[in-house]
């Protein structure tokens, strides 16, 4: 599946446990046509790279001809999977987009607790930044606001349903801006 230059394409996106287990997976490409296939791609990427140290910055590496941008956050893995000709800048920015979303959906408690207990949240959030392999967004904060304004309780009542979206908007909104302030203009 490769790309021609035109149209940068993802193979999959993987969130893994510090053991190599999965927490969220998805797959836009048939190069691992088994869900056997599948675990053992994740259990080779993860001895491949678990002891380097990719906390502090993504790290890339090529492995059976494809490349894997790749961060490390307490006990969970990030990774991204393109072909070996894609753009790795392109691959860094959709893990980028994709921790940053993370971080803000899981207010800054990224581990493995938090991500199971919002998996929902998670799994929402691959499905805004790639669709089939296309890269739709690599902005953390939009896709962040994105997944909030999916997860809205459509049973709640509407005035609970917009105190729920104004808090999840200023969520988002201080972690773009922290220092930023709200004024209310009061009506008579």
């Amino acid at each position: 599946m490769a790309s021609q230059g035109l149209c940068p394409s993802i193979k999959n996106i993987l969130l893994l446990d510090s053991e190599g287990k999965r927490v969220a997976v998805k797959y836009y490409s048939d190069d691992w046509p088994t869900n056997n296939a599948k675990l053992a791609f994740e259990k080779f990427v993860f001895t491949k790279t678990v002891k380097t140290n990719a906390r502090t910055e993504a790290e890339v590496t090529l492995l059976e001809n494809n490349i894997i941008i790749y961060k490390f956050v307490q006990d969970l893995h990030f990774f991204v999977t393109g072909g070996e000709d894609e753009n790795e800048l392109i691959l860094a920015s959709v893990l980028q987009g994709f921790f940053d979303a993370v971080t803000l959906l899981l207010r800054s408690n990224v581990d493995k607790r938090e991500a199971l207990e919002n998996l929902d949240l998670i799994l929402l959030c691959l499905d805004e930044i790639v669709d089939g392999g296309m890269i739709l967004e690599t902005n953390g904060p939009l896709i962040a606001e994105k997944v909030t304004s999916h997860s809205l309780d459509a049973d709640a009542p509407l005035s609970e349903q917009v105190m729920q979206l104004c808090f999840d908007l200023v969520c988002v909104w201080e972690a773009i801006e922290p220092n930023a302030t709200y004024f209310m203009k009061a009506t008579a």
